[in-house]
């Protein structure tokens, strides 16, 4: 594995699961591996999850861990080509990230959406310039229109949860929001779920269907509870309108997962990446209910980021 920003850089999804199960049971099997070798994590947004699940499987590795909050700690940055700098930004993305390649063995890169431009967060205006510009393997954090790591653990949670023969039925459904919540995670699930042996199906509102890139043929209902019936996991999220960009279309109907709602499925386990907005995205009583499975789906956020690096490291010299 040379970087990984999508599922795509996956050779074969079924190895990499199997290894960070494998690393999940024996999480400091391979400590000498990084021995020597430097990752920097470069955050330009806030993080919980991503920071420490990250900084845990570098240090399980061996992995000489640099952090730095970028937003808050390092010289206000310019991302674009040609500028005249005589503003506010004191240093051009591209001279940061050929220091970074002087530091570091491995760049990753945390980057939202900036939910402004519609063309600049679908062309990945500030991933694209750590791809372009890094001399070492990028590893996505979450950036414009994808969350990786986080979708690596969602189908490592789901295996780990799943022993019957048939495709499991899964269900991503759109949750409401007191904000617009750009689309990344709804993106990347559908793109991974397509590689798994699973029967997906996507439900949201009118007015809050997905980028197609993503999501191609894969079914979308806009009635939740006909999406629901027999589901055997769900997967709530938000998101904001792609077609009329981060805008949000109004919903009258309650789309908020409750212990009602989960009646209609079968006894499906609910998954959330956190973090949530209690009794608005999802209810206190499907949150801390025995059907939830969301922190054991944060924990694996540390397996997944191993199986990565790991995987990366294979490729380092």
């Amino acid at each position: 594995m040379k970087k990984f920003t999508a599922v795509s850089d996956v050779e074969n999804l079924q190895e990499i699961i199997q290894k960070a199960l494998q690393i999940k049971e024996n999480p400091l099997s391979e400590t000498e591996k990084g021995k020597g070798k430097t990752i920097g994590l470069v955050f330009l947004n806030s993080s919980l999850r991503t920071r420490l699940s990250s900084q845990i499987a570098a240090q399980n590795l061996g992995l000489n861990v640099l952090t730095l909050n970028a937003a808050q700690e390092a010289w206000n940055l310019e991302f674009a080509d040609g500028a005249v700098m005589n503003g506010d930004t004191v240093e051009h993305i591209k001279d940061a990230i050929e220091v970074l390649n002087q530091y570091c063995d491995i760049i990753a890169v945390r980057c939202f959406a900036g939910m402004r431009s519609k063309e600049d967060d679908v062309n990945e205006s500030i991933l694209s310039q750590f791809e372009k510009h890094a001399k070492v393997p990028v590893v996505s954090l979450e950036s414009a229109t994808r969350h990786p790591l986080q979708s690596l653990a969602d189908c490592i949670t789901i295996t780990e949860n799943w022993k019957e023969e048939r495709k499991p039925k899964v269900v991503l459904t759109w949750a409401p929001h007191i904000k617009p919540i750009a689309q990344a995670v709804g993106n990347s699930f559908a793109e991974w779920m397509q590689e798994m042996d699973v029967d997906f199906v996507i439900t949201n509102p009118e007015g809050y269907d997905l980028d197609k890139n993503f999501t191609k043929d894969v079914k979308v209902i806009h009635n939740q509870d006909e999406a629901l019936k027999d589901a055997d996991f769900i997967y709530v999220k938000n998101w904001s309108s792609f077609d009329e960009y981060a805008a949000m279309p109004e919903v009258k109907e309650n789309w908020m997962l409750t212990n009602e709602k989960l009646e209609n499925t079968n006894q499906a386990k609910v998954m959330h990446c956190l973090p949530v907005r209690r009794n608005v995205e999802l209810s206190d009583e499907v949150m801390d209910g025995e059907n939830s499975i969301i922190y054991q789906q944060a924990k694996n956020r540390i397996f997944s980021a191993q199986a990565v690096f790991s995987e990366i490291l294979n490729e380092i010299k």
